[in-house]
């Protein structure tokens, strides 16, 4: 959320790119270094690209072995 600059409150899982004033093509870069920082897993450019929203995120990590399941 601190990379998208929004408040906890304003943050949804089912958000896209056009929910989100500041995800623009740097929020891009800011959003896979902090998933490869974060998760250990480092998106290639055209999955970096190609993600539209959240749920894009959370389905390619999980796609690679990473779960959001307690």
């Amino acid at each position: 959320m601190d990379v998208l600059l929004l408040d906890e409150s304003e943050f949804g899982f089912g958000m896209g790119r056009d929910d989100i004033q500041t995800w623009d093509s740097l929020a891009v870069v800011a959003i896979s270094v902090g998933i490869d920082e974060e998760f250990g897993y480092h998106f290639s450019p055209e999955e970096a690209m190609g993600i539209k929203g959240v749920p894009d995120i959370i389905a390619l990590l999980e796609s690679k072995g990473i779960s959001f399941a307690e």
